[in-house]
């Protein structure tokens, strides 16, 4: 049985947090827990700053807000700066260092960088850092089990993009290894 969660991914408009916050969420419902997706947008979308809650849980949701969160995917530095400092103790930030040039010490919060956007790119990925970056939060704190990512994906790809299941996959599997 996975635990429960509570994350942000956070980054600018166009790099996918909303999408990656959404294949965890749809996670959460393949396995019948209980979840809330909140996205949240900046002035603009594409180019300014966006970012989603998501809370996966066996028990009820009293609400959609996560202001402490256990996970954090910061996809550039305005986001790491803003939401690092809210992780609970014992908790994990996933930065992307391609965009994320200063992590810091944080005690008691477990910061993994990987360059994401660089991972992806040399791989022939472009524009899937996000889901790198979720596979090494999966392989940080797993929040369901492999297969229901795999699912997930399915359900959140729409069928025009069908072709880009296979790239997800692969990015994915690049950050649980990253």
């Amino acid at each position: 049985m996975s635990k429960d969660m509570q994350a942000v991914f956070a980054g600018f408009g166009g790099q996918g947090t909303l999408f990656s916050g959404k294949v965890v969420a749809y996670a959460g419902l393949i396995e019948g827990r209980e979840v809330s997706w909140f996205p949240s947008y900046g002035p603009e979308m594409r180019g300014g700053t966006a970012n989603c809650s998501v809370t996966v849980s066996d028990g009820l949701i009293g609400s959609p807000l996560v202001t402490e969160p256990d996970a954090v995917i910061a996809m550039n530095q305005p986001s790491y700066d803003k939401f690092v400092d809210l992780v609970k103790p014992g908790g994990v930030i996933v930065a992307d260092t391609s965009m994320v040039a200063e992590l810091g010490q944080h005690p008691d919060v477990r910061v993994i960088g990987i360059p994401a956007t660089q991972i992806a790119e040399e791989a022939g990925l472009k524009g899937l850092a996000n889901i790198v970056l979720l596979g090494r939060l999966f392989a940080e704190e797993p929040f369901c089990a492999l297969e229901t990512v795999d699912a997930a994906l399915q359900k959140c790809i729409p069928p025009k993009k069908a072709a880009m299941l296979d790239k997800n996959r692969v990015a994915f599997k690049l950050g649980t290894e990253a």
